[in-house]
């Protein structure tokens, strides 16, 4: 299956991706206060989303109606399901952003 690695260590932290046969900027943000990550959105140097909140089980974006925006849902998710929430602690160790392809499978 498909995710995107956050590398925790480098945040803040900017990186290229190719999504849905687009090529995406995402940089990723940690509030260290309240324990909880964001994204931002990239597309061609064009500033899409600013500080999109990861929640657990939800798509990134999901709420955004916007042709310019990755047309594969990206989604925090444990495939263990023994988590069920982004937060330092888990991210990266059980939950991952996982793509999903059109037809609603994980890619990979």
């Amino acid at each position: 299956m498909e995710y995107i690695d956050i590398e925790k260590d480098l945040i803040p932290y900017r990186f290229d991706i190719s999504l849905a046969e687009e090529m995406y900027t995402l940089e990723v943000h940690y509030n260290a206060d309240y324990d909880f990550f964001t994204v931002d959105l990239e597309l061609n140097g064009e500033i899409l989303a600013v500080g999109e909140k990861l929640v657990y089980g939800m798509p990134i974006f999901y709420d955004i109606q916007d042709n310019r925006f990755p047309k594969v849902p990206i989604i925090p998710y444990d495939e263990s399901e023994q988590q069920t929430e982004v937060n330092w602690k888990t991210l990266s160790e059980s939950v991952f952003l996982y793509v999903i392809d059109e037809e609603g499978e994980n890619t990979g």
